[in-house]
């Protein structure tokens, strides 16, 4: 007990000694406290000093003497041995110098005299702490334009200068560089090029330090930028050139980053003519980190070669409504279109075959010439046998690939005769009875293959036949040797699991026919060849099949050929490229018409082959999902007319295995259509836009997310068909995936206006009553606003049919719900289309109003709850209901006393008063049941 006590005794003169002390600070003034804790030997009460330092600032702030002692404290607290001190002192800096602008007129010239010279001081602290601290207080400064013009002249740049010089700290002096670039564009233009830039340009070129040379390589687009395109071109370019053949990798990386921006900053002649050719050698650059960095800054780079007077857009005023909304029949996408179309249409016809439109009379004239050529080659099959040998493996690769591309591209018939148009035959003009103009031979056969007749294998045509003989007395078995017929056993195998891809099935049937054909003795060979022919010409009439009899006795040594040439077969089919796109031009074909004169070749080849797969071995694995980042705005520099230098990378990468490729070309298929226009858009990205509808769910969010905006730019008739597509948007991979719902609402509101009351009605209700009913709350608050604008909508309409059905069946299916929760959602919706106003009140009131009435007996408090609100907020505040004395009138008043009489606590508060802070739409996630 003795001990007890003496405790006791002890804790009390503490507790007593303490209150003394805080009675003591209480009595002191803010400047006292201050210089109490300030002179403190303890580290914490000086870190506290600096911490406080701007409210005892906002105590004294009345008193101009004792703010100006409060900043005389500060420049002495600077002076503190302690770096967490000083360190603490410089995050508070900033926000003393903001007080200290507000208030100015009492307190003039503080923030130059008392804190910009701590701010420049600690810059060359010893303490790394202490000197980031001050880096970023003095950027937080510079941003906010609290340094005045002549203090960055005379007290801040020269201090970073002298930190730059030769003989300065190692670690000072690149941090000192970093803050020069960075400042450079908060200081403007005349006092970089003038403090900032030479200094600047002496740093590029230290040798002893490539930290330096890395730091002002990554910064060199923000120094450009600010000094402009003479001072780059004359004075950074030749630095720039130096640090992209620096010996160090990293800054040689750092170069490529930023090579976009130090193109925006110079002309256009120099950008083709050396930037360009600088670009090639970091793509090819020894370290594979180099090269990674170049190729993503490759299409930023190739951006910044367009011409707005060739890649300018504008659009037609012509917004995608239905005709019911305009009055017109006339089809009601958003067209785009560039200034060269009127002029250069022919040109585009030649470029944009499997996509332009031609009239009736056009159509028939280039298919009466291609037939005219058609007969120019059954004559001439025997000189050309060789020829049909090499390209004959192609066209079998497309008859498979277009088979599958036959229900989605009605122009099929008009690709096969361009084919041949454009095949460079010397044909003799011959004359085409009418009715063979209509032969069905003419547009379902096999595309015939491009050939290139050679002048001098024309007048040796009797050496030619001689070998052909040669040629069918030979065994094939021996043009493929083992081995290459065991790669091809193993391609088989390999993919053989993946066959339900109409793309692999493709290339199996490809390869199994080969591997067939290296087996065959030459007469089953002969003889499979010929009955292949003739089977796939179903359609063929007797008179067609003996007009066709000389090619087919051409085929008989194809397949033979075709074995010889398999290793660049191969080759093609392991690069996974479109088979139906290439498989008709040559080599020599296919590279002429990726040519274009907007951006120099290289660069666009360069780019062109961030698909091939051994760039992700030898460069980096996520290359292809740069290129598809970048490839709208390739194709915005390159212009539509080009369009067909990107098209087969366009798919390829629409087909790529990572998922992650896939959704970065679906977040932007909406943005490439506008660059297209609607032709382009409707024969090139409609399939790879339906692919991707199909796809995972991380590839189908990129679609809905911009549903609207691709499908207002479709014709009418082609925007139709998705229509019935739009319910799979219902069924997602993960069912609490509730965002991919919301976000299929918010786009369903948007659609309203693309299509008429019927489609409406038909298509979009079915849908917008299944996400009214939605587990997750978020979901169903988007449907009523999404019902309500349907009604809006319908009501609009030529025929009030639509919306009185409508109505009718919201009164079914949610007000006579035998779920609360149904019930509540017909209350939800009546309040959400009466708030917003898409009803005139009078039909609300003789279609919706008795039955939401009616819910005022409901056995559930919610319900009552929310009708409770729904009453006194939004229906007696309407106009209908305030001034016109109606029996509708006297039925509300007469619901919302008997819900004043509820047994319901919250039914008779919501019911009796108003209140002012409580919002429906502030409650309906409350009010409504759980997420799920």
């Amino acid at each position: 007990m003795a001990d007890l006590s003496l405790l006791q005794e002890d804790l009390q003169e503490e507790i007593d000694g303490s209150l003394d002390f805080v009675s003591q600070d209480e009595m002191l003034t803010p400047l006292g406290r201050l210089d109490k804790y300030a002179a403190s030997e303890n580290i914490f009460n000086r870190q506290m000093v600096a911490r406080s330092l701007l409210d005892t600032l906002k105590e004294v702030s009345d008193d101009e003497r004792d703010c100006i002692a409060v900043l005389e404290r500060i420049s002495r607290l600077a002076d503190d041995s302690e770096p967490t001190v000083r360190a603490e002192l410089m995050e508070q800096v900033p926000h003393i110098a903001m007080f200290c602008q507000e208030n100015r007129p009492s307190i003039p010239y503080a923030f130059s005299k008392y804190l910009l010279p701590i701010v420049v001081r600690y810059l060359a602290d010893q303490n790394n702490q202490v000197r980031k601290t001050s880096q970023a207080a003095l950027l937080v400064l510079l941003e906010q334009e609290l340094i005045e013009r002549y203090d960055v002249e005379t007290k801040v740049c020269p201090v970073l200068i002298d930190l730059t010089a030769p003989d300065s700290n190692d670690d000072v002096k690149t941090e000192a560089v970093a803050i020069m670039c960075k400042m450079a564009s908060m200081v403007g233009k005349d006092i970089t090029e003038r403090l900032v830039l030479p200094r600047f340009c002496e740093m590029c070129c230290d040798c002893r330090m490539f930290h330096v040379r890395k730091v002002c390589a990554a910064n060199f687009g923000d120094i450009c930028s600010v000094v402009g395109q003479q001072a780059t071109e004359e004075m950074l370019l030749p630095r720039f050139f130096q640090l992209c053949s620096d010996n160090v990798w990293g800054v040689r990386k750092a170069c490529a980053e930023c090579f976009m921006a130090v193109s925006c900053a110079t002309s256009q002649e120099v950008r083709r003519t050396k930037l360009s050719t600088l670009f090639i050698n970091l793509i090819s650059d020894p370290s594979r980190w180099v090269r990674q960095a170049a190729f993503q800054s490759l299409g930023p780079f190739i951006s910044t070669f367009a011409n707005p007077s060739s890649s300018g857009q504008y659009f037609k005023e012509e917004d995608g409504k239905n005709p019911e909304d305009c009055g017109s029949a006339q089809e009601n996408s958003q067209k785009v279109r560039t200034a060269e179309d009127v002029t250069t249409e022919d040109e585009h016809d030649r470029t944009e075959d499997l996509s332009s439109h031609v009239d009736n009379d056009d159509f028939a004239t280039k298919l009466e010439n291609a037939m005219e050529d058609e007969n120019t080659v059954s004559k001439n099959s025997q000189r050309e046998s060789d020829f049909q040998t090499e390209s004959s493996f192609h066209c079998t690769l497309s008859s498979e690939s277009c088979g599958e591309m036959a229900d989605e591209n009605e122009q099929s018939s008009h690709c096969c005769t361009a084919g041949l148009r454009e095949a460079g035959l010397n044909s003799q003009e011959t004359s085409l009875p009418e009715q063979e103009l209509y032969n069905s031979f003419n547009f379902w056969r096999t595309p015939l293959p491009e050939i290139d007749i050679d002048f001098e294998l024309q007048q040796s045509s009797e050496i030619i036949l001689d070998r052909e003989v040669q040629e069918l007395t030979m065994p094939v078995s021996p043009n493929i040797p083992m081995a290459r017929r065991k790669e091809l056993e193993e391609m088989i195998e390999n993919l053989e699991p993946h066959i339900d891809d109409p793309d692999v099935k493709a290339q199996v049937e490809v390869l199994s026919a080969a591997l067939r054909a290296s087996s065959l003795d030459p007469q089953e060979e002969t003889m499979t060849s010929v009955g292949k022919g003739t089977d796939s010409q179903t359609e063929l009439t007797i008179s067609d099949q003996q007009n066709f009899k000389p090619i087919l006795g051409d085929i008989v040594p194809l397949i033979g050929d075709t074995v010889e040439n398999m290793d660049s077969t191969l080759h093609y089919i392991h690069n996974d490229s479109d088979l139906s796109t290439n498989s008709s031009f040559s080599p020599e074909e296919e590279r002429k018409s990726k040519v274009q004169d907007v951006v120099p070749q290289a660069l666009l080849d360069q780019y062109l082959s961030m698909t091939d797969p051994s760039r992700a071995q030898t460069v980096d694995t996520e290359i292809a999902k740069h290129c598809a980042y970048s490839l709208p705005g390739v194709a915005l520099t390159l212009g539509r007319q080009n369009w067909h230098c990107l098209k087969d990378t366009y798919e390829t990468l629409a087909s790529d295995m990572q998922w992650k490729v896939r959704r970065t070309l679906a977040f932007s298929i909406h943005e490439l259509a506008v660059i297209l226009g609607d032709q382009l858009t409707a024969g090139d990205l409609v399939p790879v836009f339906n692919g991707f509808l199909k796809d995972l769910d991380e590839v189908r969010i990129g679609v809905l997310k911009h549903l609207h905006d691709f499908l207002k730019l479709l014709h009418l008739d082609k925007r139709r068909e998705y229509l019935y597509q739009l319910q799979e948007f219902l069924v997602t991979d993960n069912s609490r995936n509730w965002r991919f719902r919301a976000e299929l609402a918010e786009q369903l509101i948007l659609l309203l206006d693309l299509y008429s009351a019927r489609d409406i009605y038909d298509y979009l209700r079915p849908i917008a009553f299944s996400l009214c009913a939605d587990k997750v709350s978020s979901v169903r608050w988007i449907s009523y606003k999404l019902v309500s604008e349907m009604v809006k909508k319908l009501y609009m309409a030529s025929t009030s049919t639509f919306v009185v059905n409508l109505m009718n069946e919201l009164v079914e299916k949610f007000c006579k719900c035998r779920k609360w929760s149904g019930r509540q959602t017909f209350v939800f919706i009546c309040q959400t289309i009466s708030e917003d106003d898409c009803l005139p009140m009078d039909q609300f009131a003789v279609h919706l109003l008795p039955h939401l009435l009616h819910l005022a007996s409901d056995r559930v408090p919610n319900v009552r709850v929310l009708l409770a609100k729904t009453l006194k907020q939004t229906l007696l505040e309407k106009e209908y209901f305030l001034n016109s004395a109606n029996s509708h009138q006297e039925a509300v008043e007469q619901t919302i006393m008997a819900l004043q009489m509820d047994d319901d606590s919250d039914v008779k508060y919501f019911a009796s008063i108003h209140p002012a802070s409580t919002k429906i739409a502030d409650d309906a996630m409350s009010t409504a049941s759980s997420t799920y």
